[in-house]
Formats: C-alpha cells, sequence, structure tokens
C-alpha cells in the first residue's frame, strides 16, 4: 500500500505539474501575447497552437484529478470517522474539493467554450466570419481560467499544508472552518460562472495582479481558519 501510495503520489504531481504550468502558461503568457498581437498571428495560434496546448491542459487536470481523489479515498479509509476533525483531513479536503472545481472548470467550462473560439478561428481562416458567440464563449472561458488560477494558489498551499505544517486535532472550531471554507469556495467559483461578465467583483479576474492578490487573500482566509479550528 506504501508503494501504491507513492505511485499514485508522483503521478499526481507530475501530472499537476502539467496541468498548472499550462494554466500559468494561458494566463500569464498567451492571454497577454493575443491582446497585442495581430489578428492573423492570433488566428493562426488559435488553430495551430492553442488545441495541442488545451489537449495536454484537459488530460493533466483528468489525471491530477483521478490520482487525487484515490489517495484522498485511501486516507479517509485509514483515518476512519476521524478525517475531517484533524488538520491534515480538514486542508486536504477543502483543497482537494478547489482541485475538483477546477478540474469540472477545465471540462464543462473552460474545454467547451474554447471548442467554439477554436472554430471561429477556423471559419475566419477559411474566409468566413467569426461566428457570433464565439467573443462571449471565450470570455465566460477567461473567467473559468481566471478562477482556477486564483484557487490554485490557496489549493496548493493547502495541499503542502496538509502534511508539512504543524496542526493536531481539532480545538473546537471545526463547524466554523466547514461552513466558512465551502461557503468561500462556492462564492468564488459562482463569481465565475453567473452573473454580469462587465462589472462587480469580476473586474478582479480581468487583471493577472488582481487575481494573484485575491488567491494570496484566499490563502491567508484558510490560513486564518486553519489556525482557528
Amino acid at each position: 500500500m506504501e508503494l501504491v501510495e507513492f505511485l499514485l503520489r508522483w503521478v499526481h504531481l507530475l501530472a499537476g505539474v502539467t496541468w498548472i504550468g499550462l494554466l500559468y502558461y494561458f494566463n500569464f503568457v498567451q492571454t497577454p501575447f493575443f491582446a497585442e498581437t495581430e489578428a492573423g498571428t492570433r488566428t493562426g495560434a488559435i488553430q495551430k497552437l492553442v488545441p495541442r496546448a488545451l489537449w495536454w491542459f484537459r488530460w493533466g487536470a483528468m489525471l491530477t484529478f483521478l490520482a487525487g481523489i484515490i489517495m484522498w479515498l485511501i486516507k479517509l479509509g485509514q483515518f476512519g470517522g476521524d478525517f475531517f476533525n484533524i488538520g491534515y483531513g480538514m486542508a486536504i479536503t477543502i483543497g482537494g474539493t478547489m482541485g475538483t472545481i477546477m478540474f469540472l472548470n477545465v471540462w464543462l467550462v473552460i474545454w467547451p467554450n474554447q471548442q467554439v473560439v477554436i472554430a471561429s478561428a477556423n471559419k475566419v481562416a477559411e474566409g468566413g466570419e467569426p461566428l457570433p458567440d464565439a467573443a462571449g464563449k471565450g470570455q465566460w472561458a477567461g473567467f473559468a481560467s481566471r478562477t482556477n488560477v486564483l484557487f490554485s494558489i490557496p489549493m496548493l498551499f493547502l495541499m503542502g499544508a496538509a502534511s508539512h505544517y504543524p496542526h493536531g486535532e481539532s480545538g473546537g472550531g471545526l463547524a466554523v472552518f466547514w461552513i466558512v471554507s465551502l461557503a468561500v469556495v462556492a462564492i468564488v467559483e459562482l463569481n465565475a460562472l453567473v452573473g454580469d461578465a462587465g462589472g462587480g467583483t469580476k473586474k478582479l479576474l480581468t487583471s493577472i495582479p488582481g487575481v494573484i492578490w485575491s488567491g494570496l487573500v484566499l490563502t491567508a482566509i484558510f490560513w486564518i481558519l486553519l489556525e482557528l479550528a
């Protein structure tokens, strides 16, 4: 079982580096480049570069998720009912919840919408008109992608904290930890999926510094919740 857990962790880390590395590439490199480059260059990249990157991106997410959920189930079986009462179980479960939402964003939001963007670029390259909903689909995918960047910062903190940050049994703030943590995660995700695309808290998702600072603030919130639990 120790060998199985080690191999699962290795696969989880290898696939996770691939997934999150491409997530940061899309948001920190490709998106700013597309905003500054000419339409012809952008169309060519969407046709030839983006589909390749998205293949590794979405299957990296899939493998990361599958290895992670199997490890989580193994740990749940080892600890039994006490799993959600100890710091390890609390940190790894909330971190895993964010990772699961990120995985779902990739497959249910980013990839389907990017397919429309790619199809529109293909039509333009063939001399046709862009698909009318391509811009809106691209924006929706962008908000989900930026939300994944935001989630990745506290997620990685909690994944590391589960094994390497000192904590013990819950000190009595268990209910507060779970209620506040799950509520915060839900609010951040709903912000990406619903509401006015141009206003409100979505403004935090329109700039890279805004996303990074939001991720750091969210990390601080979870850190405090762990300390109080």
